[in-house]
């Protein structure tokens, strides 16, 4: 895992995400996920350079199409989001949890 995804994770596990159990390195048949939430169905992915060349797009569209047929909301975050704002992204995950949560009429816990 990148420097980046170390440090989300520190803040996804346990559940400290609104109650939601996160899992990193999650497989769906072919596809491994940096990070899923399986109650939300909600695919986090996580951006780095490689991810700007051509087939590395191809694959990447590929793959959230594929997800996305399962019903899977995927939302993909470049590194340089963590770099310039860390704290900012995670607010931005908190309203998508909470968001994907209302799509799909879950109750969520609030946070203390």
């Amino acid at each position: 895992m990148t420097k980046w995804e170390v440090r989300l994770w520190n803040d996804l596990k346990g559940k400290k995400m609104y109650g939601f159990k996160v899992r990193r390195q999650y497989g769906i048949k072919n596809y491994v996920i940096d990070f899923y939430c399986h109650k939300l169905k909600l695919a986090i992915e996580i951006d780095g350079d490689i991810h700007y060349f051509n087939e590395k797009i191809k694959k990447d569209r590929e793959k959230d199409d594929f997800l996305k047929s399962e019903g899977v909301k995927v939302i993909r975050i470049e590194n340089l989001d963590f770099e310039e704002d860390y704290e900012g992204v995670i607010i931005h995950l908190e309203d998508i949890f909470k968001e994907r949560a209302k799509e799909i009429k879950i109750e969520i816990e609030e946070k203390a």
